[in-house]
């Protein structure tokens, strides 16, 4: 059943499977995140080499700060990212850190049922719709590449067509959704979400980003963070910092 949500209401999010043939003659893939706002049918789309926990909420992050803030309620299929798994019972069995993730921003996570990913019909449409527009003609030499490309035909063409449901152009609507988005809480409450779990190795070094960090003293086989921007990278223990190096 077709159903209308309101603005500011609901967002869908989904992942799609991107495959190319690299210049090595190599068939390799690239994963699509992907967020459509239910009520202006703004789309978000990100490219990602690998999908895990940290980087599907480093996604909503920029998602929502794009949009200008965040809805009440994100729909998703039972992707592991979301939900282990259900009781015999039925209740769900939730990805703990996502989870917290969703209850530290105050939004609500809601399911599609079973075998029903058509519940969220816009972002579907909406992975659809970058795969025949976007990517036929996408030509990129890395992933940083690859999302430039992808935010220019975002504000190009995605959100200033006119959209076959609403007849608006999603732009021009969420312009008007903004108004009442909810602003993301501060940077301090967020950096938890920030940082990438990795597991220290038996020589005492982190391997991220294809370069391997050092962390003084005995943390091997012992879990971290990896806390990292364009200059620096940072090793952390909860609230305890354990190293700085620059980036490799």
């Amino acid at each position: 059943t077709r159903y209308e949500t309101e603005p500011g209401e609901q967002a869908q999010v989904d992942l799609g499977c991107f495959r190319y043939h690299s210049a090595d003659g190599k068939m390799r893939r690239v994963w699509a995140f992907v967020m459509v706002l239910s009520w202006s049918r703004a789309i978000y789309v990100e490219f990602l080499p690998q999908v895990d926990t940290a980087t599907f909420i480093h996604c909503h992050l920029n998602a929502m700060e794009h949009f200008g803030g965040m809805v009440e309620r994100y729909l998703y299929d039972n992707t592991k990212l979301v939900v282990l798994g259900r009781e015999a019972d039925g209740e769900v069995q939730f990805n703990a850190r996502f989870l917290d993730f969703g209850l530290r921003l105050g939004f609500t996570i809601t399911l599609c049922k079973p075998y029903r990913a058509q519940t969220k019909g816009r972002v579907e449409s909406g992975v659809k719709y970058v795969r025949h527009n976007f990517w036929p003609s996408a030509r990129f030499t890395d992933v940083a590449d690859l999302n430039q490309q992808a935010r220019t035909w975002c504000a190009a063409v995605a959100d200033v067509r006119v959209h076959g449901t609403t007849f608006e152009q999603p732009a021009v609507r969420l312009e008007q959704e903004r108004l009442v988005l909810r602003a993301l809480p501060g940077r301090e409450r967020l950096l938890p979400f920030l940082r990438e779990e990795r597991i220290v190795g038996r020589d005492n070094y982190v391997r991220w980003e294809r370069a391997c960090y050092g962390v003084p003293g005995n943390w091997a086989h012992k879990s971290v963070q990896v806390q990292a921007n364009e200059e620096i990278v940072e090793i952390w223990d909860g609230s305890q910092r354990l190293a700085v190096h620059p980036r490799a």
